[in-house]
């Protein structure tokens, strides 16, 4: 668990309002990784998502380099909310600092948060129209 307060500063989460924003950080992690660490698999099963805090990651499809993530970014949740496996593979390109939500805690957010896990769902569905079908 993490201070609410910390999570004010993520796009993914400054849109809830405070007392959402606590809720919600009852059920996420912080996780540091080096440089160099696979952090998703393309293909493997979604068991939880991240949003960068510090750090740089790069995004891979069929080993081809698509994109960039830095602070503020988040991944792994079309994979946990969308389709149960990850569809691109992300790399550390230098140590972070990552908020992370297991599919077990976002399934008691929505039973017991219905509006919070609505407006997560709905910030991923703004951002992947075309996936979220």
């Amino acid at each position: 668990m993490i201070e609410a307060d910390r999570l004010r500063s993520l796009p993914l989460f400054n849109v809830l309002p405070e007392d959402d924003r606590a809720a919600i950080a009852e059920y996420v992690d912080e996780v540091d990784v080096p440089a160099g660490e696979r952090l998703i698999s393309e293909g493997d099963f979604a068991y939880e998502f991240f949003v960068v805090e510090h750090g740089q990651a790069e995004v891979t499809v069929e080993g081809e380099r698509v994109g960039d993530l830095g602070p503020g970014d988040f991944f792994g949740e079309i994979g946990l909310m969308l389709t149960g496996r990850r569809t691109a593979s992300v790399t550390a390109v230098s140590p972070m600092k990552l908020v992370t939500m297991f599919e077990q805690n976002f399934r008691k957010v929505e039973q017991e948060h219905p509006d919070v896990a609505r407006r997560l769902r709905e910030t991923v569905k703004d951002r992947f129209p075309t996936r979220a079908r």
